[in-house]
């Protein structure tokens, strides 16, 4: 491993970090900062400053100041082995001199060479040797350890005795070995160090013979069972390391001048030898911390710490080897790092997160000794001393979901308790192979292994056991692999259903692409009718097209429409990198036909990417004909022509006062009322008249649009974390609340929706949300492209353990690359799905810079956060905007054309008809036909995308449109499900054939405005629409060509179809008599009060409006 891999991967790029920081003026130049004093310049004390310098380099809260004893910077002391090939201290930095000296000025210094002696915690100063006094905010000691050398054994201080510890240890080594060419060496201990410092002596080529004395029955006995290190001995062996085993040093012997000459073991054997190197284990360095008074551990020694990492006294820390955490000190890097982890964490991160705790480190290693490759992971000695703990399903005593074995457990009254482990032990001693993996008694989780020779798997196979997850596959695929089933092929069958709009099914989509009959998306929206009812199939829809065009070896263009040949992400970009800003430039620049008027499938394409760049109001003239009807009126259309009002609740945070004004609203303009499935508050019946009245009160209030409407942020839910929960170790409502806050308004090519939850309970789902939070110890892990939805899919993890300070970053280049590269209406679940590489890639992309476009994709973001406004407010501060919220543009009449029905005490509009209208309005025969002036020229803006306006004549409701300087009228009412909303639909041409269209905006039914066939429905032949003459003249007025007007109404009148509640369908009308003849005892009326003689629902909401009762108490 490089010295570069042993460092926080982020430290490494800490310079440029830091530099492009310093041009931006973005390092704080605060001067109140405290002073962390680290003891030890070793690995464990680098990887805390790192880690610290990382995550404080925006904050600047701390300046360090590091005290090594040796003369060196930090180096990779697990590299030791290769000073001996390259002799250079410098070729171990784990930093050069020049990461030092790129850190923020004052933050970072340092000095070599010198020794703490003294620790004064009350008047909180170190001393060193040279006498200096240096004051501390935070005393850090990261001393670490010395190597055994056993004392007590005769000789132990003759010449030709070292230990493997230090550069100047393997300096001593090297000069030593150099006199004694030809002769013997020695290493006593065969751990990981031992066999480091045997092939460390035979790299060295002075000694004839490399001998390595181990006490027990094989080497490695700390990793590996006897099988495992057994086969570990053959293989050293054959590489030429003579190994003796079972032995003891008794006594070092020595000539006259105290050198060694050899040793005689416990036995009464010997051996003769001219060098010992002792690599028995460590001693950790807690001296000065007992001078200090520091508790220390008296048994096996260490500093005794707490779970962050305190020791006895306050602000004072310990890491690493010296530090001992419930009696023990571990030897291996990886925990020190852990240890360095925490600290830093909890240092910076705390104040927004639960304190991380320091836990039961995971000690699995994976080395390559002497040319062997050997690895253990988890629990590896789980069959020979019984399992830590055991993880489990339900029943859990500990909050990791695992129960803890206590020693007692083991036996019981009658002896023994069963084997509570299994282990799976594969060996092939002609490739020297060997793996044992340990499972529990059920097969359903990995405890822990080791493997020697093939250790491939190793890294798939630590977090299986780190996660205590239960195993999808049979514990004999980890060694056998998984047996080949059948190809099940695609995942759905023919007769599966795709569209419950028109009951397309699979097979029907399949059949008419491979019978020639669909040769577009185009074409099977025409033939099949799937795709142009409510839209929602449309990205299953493509993806079959696109899979039996591609069996069939057809070409699939994934052309945004007839007017563009290019996708979404193409013309996304062609209009990023020309700057591109109105529709008609666009057509000009990219279009097919430079003068059409596009169509409802890339207008609102268009529209989004415009304002995904450049963020302005959708209501503008040059922009509101590009919008769907939601957007188009800044609010959800419903099936009885009202709309849905969703204000922003952020993170689903909302105050008292807040609910009072919503309740308020949703009373007066007598609105049903739901909570919606993100946390918030939805209010129906809201008709288009009443928008602009209903937001003010809104607006007034301080609650602002929350953009249910948008294809963009809906919500971002959350638990409550550590807000309130006793589980939470993440404040999740907090994260929740600034997520929402900086992208709310932001557009995409589809919705997208967040979720933060605080700890791994998961309750706010954020594992099938487009992004999603949820709290780990070291900070949070952040998952995206998952959706529910008609193809539900679980998210995939991005990064894990990201400190709050860096989820920004993550999330900003994410969304912004999903905002780029996405195809029109694709959920971040279908682009992850459809990305070559997959999650892969995507985290290349976005943590790794691999296209080198993350500051672009951050800056890109920040300007869109930049120029965030309120869609309503500004609405409001508009006269010429609030005159689009009109119901008819020659009237202030209103119209109703659903009837509502009372269903549990709310309105709701009364169920739609199954059969569509089917009568031939387009052929009607009219008595006589005179011109009507119904609206002003003026209403009409000159626009690329076209404009439209409702009228009312008598009792009928009329749509008309200008388009490129002509205007069209038509009926307003949309056939198919009585809906009068065909001015608020998109109008749409084919620069080919010259029609002109109008596409419904509740099912895309589209009907053509000009020609011989105005009237008729391209995708639909079953309904149609009547059409009229109509032209703008002199006076400023625009006229329509209409029959008398009691023949009119007589054909198109709203009170023939509107859409009553009599005879209206009970689905659940069966069930309700059931319900009731079950019904439990104590069970009330939805309305009523439990308590005696209680008001109700009704009576005390009357109560509290009036101010009567307790309410005039009460202070707001």
């Amino acid at each position: 491993m490089s010295n570069s891999e042993w460092n926080d991967p982020e430290a490494n790029v800490l310079p440029e970090t830091v530099e492009k920081l310093e041009s931006a003026d973005e390092i704080p130049h605060n001067t109140d900062r405290k002073q962390i004093i680290v003891v030890g310049l070793g690995m464990v004390g680098i990887s805390f400053i790192e880690k610290l310098m990382k995550l404080d380099v925006k904050r600047r809260e701390y300046d360090i100041l590091v005290i090594g004893e040796e003369k060196h910077l930090a180096y990779n002391r697990v590299g030791l082995t290769s000073f001996f090939q390259h002799r250079e201290v410098e070729n171990l930095y784990l930093n050069p001199h020049s990461w030092y000296a790129s850190m923020p000025e004052g933050s970072l210094s340092y000095h070599l060479n010198t020794l703490v002696t003294t620790v004064d915690s009350e008047k909180k100063t170190v001393e060193t040797s040279q006498g200096q006094k240096i004051p501390y905010d935070i005393l850090v000691l990261a001393t670490g350890s010395d190597a055994l050398l056993p004392k007590h054994t005769p000789g132990h201080d003759a010449k030709g005795v070292f230990v493997y510890r230090t550069i100047e240890d393997l300096e001593k080594l090297i000069a030593y070995s150099a006199t004694k060419h030809g002769s013997t060496g020695a290493v006593v201990g065969g751990g990981l160090l031992g066999l480091e410092a045997a092939k460390a002596m035979m790299d060295l080529e002075e000694f004839s013979k490399v001998k390595l004395i181990e006490r027990n029955r094989w080497v490695l006995s700390r990793q590996l069972d006897a099988d495992a290190g057994g086969m570990v001995v053959e293989q050293v062996r054959a590489l030429g390391l003579d190994v003796l085993l079972g032995k003891r040093v008794g006594k070092i012997n020595t000539d006259a001048e105290n050198s060694v000459v050899g040793v005689t073991f416990e036995d009464g054997e010997s051996m003769d030898c001219t060098c010992i190197c002792f690599a028995i284990g460590i001693k950790a360095r807690d001296e000065l911390a007992r001078k200090a008074g520091i508790e220390c551990a008296d048994r096996g020694g260490g500093i005794v710490v707490n779970t962050d990492l305190s020791t006895s006294i306050k602000d004072i820390y310990a890491i690493g080897e010296c530090a001992s955490w419930e009696s023990e000190t571990y030897g291996l890097i990886a925990p020190g790092v852990e240890m360095a982890d925490v600290l830093a964490f909890n240092l910076t991160q705390a104040k927004s997160h639960a304190p991380r705790r320091f836990k039961r480190p995971d000690l699995s290693t994976k080395l390559k000794l002497l040319g062997v490759e050997v690895a253990s992971f988890g629990d590896f000695f789980a069959d020979r001393d019984g399992p830590k703990n055991v993880p489990t399903r339900r029943g859990a005593a500990k909050k990791d979901g695992s129960v803890e074995l206590k020693p007692g457990s083991k036996e019981l009254t009658n002896g023994t308790s069963p084997q509570s482990v299994k282990a799976l032990t594969y060996k092939d001693p002609f490739n020297n192979v060997y793996k044992k993996y340990i499972f529990s008694k059920d097969g359903k989780y990995l405890l822990g292994g080791m493997m020697i020779g093939d250790t491939k798997d190793y890294v798939k196979l630590v977090p299986m056991v780190k996660n205590q997850k239960a195993l999808e596959v049979p514990p004999s695929e980890f060694i056998l692999g998984a047996s080949k089933g059948e190809d099940d092929g695609d995942d759905l069958e023919d007769d599966t259903q795709i569209c419950s709009c028109h009951n397309v099914l699979k097979g029907d989509v399949v059949k008419a692409v491979k019978d020639g009959t669909c040769k577009s998306i185009g074409d099977v929206k025409s033939c099949t009718k799937a795709g142009t009812g409510c839209g929602g199939c449309m990205p299953l829809v493509q993806t079959i097209f696109n899979k039996t065009m591609s069996g069939m070896g057809q070409e699939v263009k994934n052309h945004l429409c007839p007017h563009f040949e290019y996708s979404r992400a193409d013309l996304f970009n062609i209009i990023y990198v020309k700057k591109l800003q109105s529709f008609p430039e666009i057509m000009a620049a990219a279009g097919k036909d430079p003068n059409s008027s596009g169509c409802e499938a890339c207008k609102p394409t268009v529209g989004s990417i415009i304002a995904s760049l450049y963020n302005k109001h959708l209501l503008d003239d040059d922009r509101r004909g590009l919008q769907d009807t939601n957007d188009r009126f800044l609010a959800n259309i419903q099936r009885n022509g009202t709309f849905s009002v969703v204000p922003r609740v952020s993170g689903g945070e909302i105050t008292p006062e807040k609910l009072i004004i919503i309740g308020t609203v949703a009373k007066k303009y007598k609105l049903y009322c739901k909570i919606t499935g993100g946390q918030r508050i939805d209010m129906f019946g809201a008709k288009k008249q009443d928008l602009p009245k209903i937001w003010r009160e809104l607006v007034d209030g301080g609650l602002e649009s929350g953009h249910a409407y948008a294809k963009s942020l809906r919500t971002v839910k959350s638990c409550v974390g550590t807000t309130w929960c006793r589980f939470g170790i993440g404040d999740s409502v907090g994260m929740a609340v600034r997520l929402e806050e900086r992208y709310k308004s932001i557009r995409s090519p589809h919705k997208f929706k967040g979720g933060v939850s605080g700890c791994v309970r998961e309750c706010a789902e954020a594992q099938n949300k487009d992004f999603g939070l949820i709290a780990s110890e070291k900070g949070y892990n952040i998952f995206v492209g998952g959706n529910g939805g008609a193809k539900p899919r679980h998210s995939e993890l991005l990064a894990k353990d990201v400190p709050p300070d860096d989820v920004i970053p993550i999330l900003d280049r994410y969304i912004s690359f999903y905002i780029r590269t996405a195809d029109k209406l694709q959920r971040t679940a279908r682009w992850v799905e459809n990305m070559p590489g997959g999650i892969k890639y995507l985290r290349e992309v976005i943590l790794e810079d691999k296209l080198g476009i993350c500051a672009d994709l951050e800056k890109q973001m920040q300007d869109l956060i930049g120029t965030f406004f309120c869609e309503w407010t500004e609405v409001l501060k508009s006269p010429e905007r609030l005159k689009l919220f009109s119901q008819f543009g020659n009237t202030e009449e209103t119209v109703d054309t659903v009837e509502n029905v009372q269903d549990r005490g709310q309105p709701r509009p009364t169920y739609w008809p199954k059969q569509s209208i089917t009568e031939d309005f387009r052929g009607t025969q009219w008595s006589q036909l005179a011109w009507q002036p119904l609206a002003k020229s003026e209403q009409f803006a000159d626009s690329a995308t076209g404009s439209s306006l409702a009228v009312k004549r008598g009792d009928t409701q009329l749509a008309i449109f200008k388009v490129k300087g002509q205007y069209y009228a038509t009926q307003q009412m949309c056939p198919h499900k009585r809906a009068f909303v065909l001015s608020d639909g998109l109008i749409g041409d084919d620069y080919k054939s010259e029609k002109l269209w109008i596409s419904c905006p509740y099912h895309k039914r589209n009907y053509e405005l000009k020609g011989d066939n105005a009237g008729k429905c391209g995708n639909d032949d079953t309904v149609n629409i009547a059409t009229f003459p109509v032209e703008a003249r002199d006076d400023g007025l625009v006229y329509v060509k209409l029959p008398p007007v009691e023949e009119l109404d007589g054909v198109l009148g709203t009170k023939k179809f509107v859409i009553k509640s009599e005879g209206e369908e009970k689905p659940f009308e069966k069930m309700d008599k059931v319900l009731e003849a079950t019904s439990m005892k104590g069970r009330k009326s939805k309305n009523v009060s439990y308590l005696p003689n209680g008001m109700g629902e009704e009576a005390k909401a009357q109560q509290i409006l009036a101010g009567e009762g307790s309410a005039p108490s009460m202070e707001w």
